[in-house]
């Protein structure tokens, strides 16, 4: 079985030419495959069936493994028995129809409405840094960009006499979204400073050099902004999230936050629900006086 693993790595190696680090990371969970059929007397990997597969996957699971790592352990099994079945050395496949154990979802974090504008509404010095960063978080708040959106920005997608923003986003789709107005007038404050830089082609965020700016450079700003003017971490998706949940407790229509966000499936626009849910949970709780419970109840 050893001698079979070995020769599937080589051929992802040399004829997939999958990355060094895919291919440590296959042959590690494929180690793991190996290690259970030695243990559980399984001498062929033809032997081995979905069962005895479900079983490890179970285990594995126990033991803590992440549903997101059991998966990319049934994709591996699935691969070595694609190469196994046209090799003519098994007939079957142990994976076909097994599935890792769902992961809990986990609630997006968010700031709340008080938080945002605090960060916002913080002191600011009139240069070229805070103008063009104070843009930057307002943006990402009054619009809901995804960091690549931002990044990827130029000039002519803003129009901003008519407070609107084009953005390309994933699958290459396009949507228009609005900027509110406190956006706009961050905008418009930054947009003189930008070419001040001499700008080396129209991307709207860029360097005190006139280079566009990453998302990386864009992840330390934001940080940066969050250290200083809230005291915790801070990252742009968390804007995006704070958006999102802010406009659906105030709003209550799911379907346009999903087109907002640019969501293709409705399903991942309804974690912000959710939130609101929790939210107004906690106001029950807090509040009403048939609600309230001691914590020795709990």
């Amino acid at each position: 079985m050893e001698r079979q693993l070995d020769a599937y790595c080589e051929h992802l190696r040399s004829e997939r030419q999958v990355s060094p680090h895919t291919l440590q990371a296959y042959r590690r969970d494929l180690n793991k495959v190996l290690a259970y059929c030695t243990k559980e007397s399984i001498s062929s990997w033809s032997a081995l069936d979905i069962q005895r597969l479900r079983r490890l996957i179970a285990r594995l699971h126990q033991q803590g493994q992440s549903s997101r790592s059991l998966a990319r352990l049934l994709s591996a099994v699935r691969g070595l028995y694609q190469y196994l079945n046209r090799e003519g050395l098994c007939d079957h496949d142990p994976a076909t129809g097994l599935a890792p154990p769902k992961a809990e979802r986990r609630l997006p974090k968010t700031l709340d409405t008080d938080r945002a504008l605090q960060l916002l509404d913080g002191a600011m010095e009139d240069d070229f840094i805070a103008r063009r960063d104070q843009a930057i978080l307002e943006l990402f708040y009054s619009s809901g960009l995804r960091l690549s959106e931002l990044t990827g920005l130029d000039l002519e997608q803003l129009d901003l006499a008519y407070g609107l923003v084009q953005v390309h986003g994933k699958g290459s789709k396009t949507r228009v979204l609005p900027v509110g107005r406190k956006a706009r007038e961050a905008l418009q404050s930054w947009l003189p400073l930008r070419a001040l830089s001499n700008p080396v082609d129209d991307a709207v965020f860029v360097s005190q050099q006139g280079r566009r700016l990453g998302p990386r450079a864009i992840q330390l700003r934001v940080k940066a902004a969050g250290e200083r003017e809230l005291g915790q971490n801070l990252h742009p998706h968390m804007l995006r999230h704070s958006f999102a949940s802010h406009l659906l407790e105030s709003s209550q229509d799911l379907r346009a936050v999903q087109e907002l966000l640019g969501h293709s499936d409705i399903k991942t626009t309804q974690i912000y629900t959710h939130l609101d849910f929790q939210h107004l949970a906690t106001v029950y709780d807090s509040a009403h006086p048939r609600a309230k419970r001691s914590k020795d109840s709990e």
